[in-house]
């Protein structure tokens, strides 16, 4: 299976940052495709590998703070499992760890003035929690998230900038004729490095082809 996803969205930071600049429009467009080692309907078990490669078609601009693209090419691969724990509950567990690209644009979001190089380390993401099978076409779920790494560098020079955030995120899923559509709600619980997201929701559509 694959397919593509080209996000469209707001950023508009809050708090001690409302002074900065927020951005409107297109996020950077992703490619992924998946592949099931294991796949068993009878008794809902899935072993899945997934790929990635994010491209920078983002809205971007180096003088802004915050921007919904990142002017960088990504790479990220996943492994994830799933299994029945009763009659219409399943547990997940996913393992994924995203590669970066660098960038030479990069100004206020690397608190400079003029452009310089933005390096990044890989980024890992664990996922766990269960789904609800409502009937054939509707599923919920709940997840909690835990990310770490992603050290940067900027002009080469080391940042002592480790992630390290946990994340909750509800969903639901509709499957259609039309495609998957599904609808996020989740907010960062903890964050040690980094900014932190108190309201994050998605809705998304994904059509296989």
């Amino acid at each position: 299976m694959s397919y593509l996803q080209l996000p469209y969205g707001t950023i508009k930071p809050g708090g001690s940052l409302a002074n900065y600049s927020s951005d409107t429009g297109i996020g950077d467009l992703s490619f992924a495709t998946a592949i099931w080692p294991y796949a068993n309907r009878a008794t809902r078990t899935y072993l899945g590998i997934a790929g990635y490669l994010i491209s920078p078609t983002g809205s971007y601009s180096s003088q802004r703070a915050f921007n919904l693209g990142e002017n960088r090419f990504r790479t990220d691969l996943q492994i994830g499992f799933q299994t029945p724990i009763t009659k219409s509950v399943d547990g997940m567990i996913a393992v994924d760890t995203m590669w970066f690209g660098g960038n030479s644009q990069c100004a206020a979001t690397c608190g400079l003035t003029s452009n310089g190089s933005l390096t990044q380390k890989p980024l890992t993401t664990t996922q766990l929690g269960p789904i609800y099978r409502i009937n054939e076409i509707f599923t919920v779920g709940a997840s909690y998230f835990y990310v770490a790494g992603g050290a940067v560098s900027i002009n080469n020079n080391y940042q002592n900038y480790v992630v390290n955030t946990q994340r909750f995120l509800l969903s639901g899923q509709a499957h259609t004729p039309i495609g998957r559509f599904s609808l996020q709600y989740g907010r960062d619980m903890e964050i040690k490095n980094g900014y932190a997201q108190t309201r994050l929701l998605i809705l998304r559509l994904a059509k296989e082809f």
